[in-house]
């Protein structure tokens, strides 16, 4: 006769439960802690004091902490300070609307008319080796092109086209939008390549047997579907645009004037408090920029 022994279950103690729901609770903060404090000291850190400062006094030779409305009153009071702001949010409309064009369709030729993907991947490498070298090289590349004695005003004039050369063509806003777009626009055709790669192609197969054309294929299913890459993108390129000071500087021949220029000019003379004060206003105003955005299209799928 066999007996059965019943053995009694042993229950964790009180103590060794509450250390591991305390150690459950604490893991995530302990694993996003160093990402937080390398945000906290090289994001964050950085943004609070160009607020602190943007409230200081100043004069021809230092900086005085004191907490003053002045520098904002300067900046929104003024109408050359508007001017200039109105200059740049239409600089990055330019762009955006150029970048966006020619973007799109560069990745939709990639995504849906190479069919290898590693004739994919070479064609996307090749459009990134200009992004090999400095901005300013790539920048002042085009000088030589548009110069009053360039390759396309000698063209021009020597096939007797132009009686003489187009001015317009370097030093002035056609230039600044020009270099702009040569230098943004891979920043669009990435996310929009990224998200076209990602569409289904049944779901284009099924357009398609339904009894859709090429162009309502396009405009009902690949546009809608490619929406967060767009997002993407003209978060990149409305950002790089906002911040750009050296293209505005060099390709208008100073003829032309943006935030960041402004900006750079102010620092140069030690107005750092302004500066400091025009820095915060782009900042809020590319927040609002970024989050109507946000608001129109959901990219959080796309990341």
């Amino acid at each position: 006769m066999t007996v059965a022994l019943e053995r009694p279950t042993i229950s964790a103690s009180p103590t060794r439960r509450r250390r591991r729901f305390s150690l459950g609770v604490v893991t995530p903060y302990l694993q996003s802690a160093p990402l937080a404090l390398i945000l906290g000291a090289f994001l964050l850190l950085p943004i609070i004091m160009i607020v602190v400062v943007s409230f200081w006094d100043y004069d021809f030779a230092a900086m005085y902490p004191d907490f003053l409305t002045t520098n904002y009153s300067d900046v929104l009071g003024s109408w050359v300070t508007w001017k200039t702001y109105l200059n740049t949010i239409k600089f990055a409309a330019i762009v955006w609307a150029l970048t966006l064009f020619i973007g799109f369709w560069v990745a939709y030729f990639l995504a849906f008319h190479i069919r290898t993907t590693a004739m994919q991947m070479v064609l996307f490498l090749v459009c990134t080796v200009p992004f090999l070298t400095s901005n300013i090289i790539r920048m002042i590349s085009w000088i030589p092109v548009l110069g009053r004695n360039g390759l396309i005003n000698s063209t021009l004039v020597h096939m007797g086209l132009v009686p003489k050369p187009i001015e317009w063509l370097l030093y002035s806003e056609f230039a600044v939008v020009l270099a702009m777009v040569h230098l943004y626009t891979l920043f669009m055709v990435t996310p929009i390549f990224n998200t076209l790669m990602r569409i289904d192609r049944s779901l284009v197969e099924a357009a398609r047997d339904a009894g859709a054309s090429g162009w309502q294929v396009l405009w009902n299913v690949i546009i809608p579907l490619a929406k967060p890459g767009m997002a993407i993108g003209t978060i990149f390129v409305v950002t790089l645009v906002m911040a750009d000071f050296s293209t505005v500087q060099v390709m208008s021949g100073g003829q032309s004037a943006s935030v960041a220029l402004m900006m750079k000019n102010q620092m140069s003379l030690l107005q750092y408090p302004a500066a400091a004060a025009n820095a915060v206003v782009l900042l809020v105003l590319v927040l609002l920029m970024v989050a109507g955005i946000l608001r129109i299209v959901d990219i959080r799928r796309e990341l």
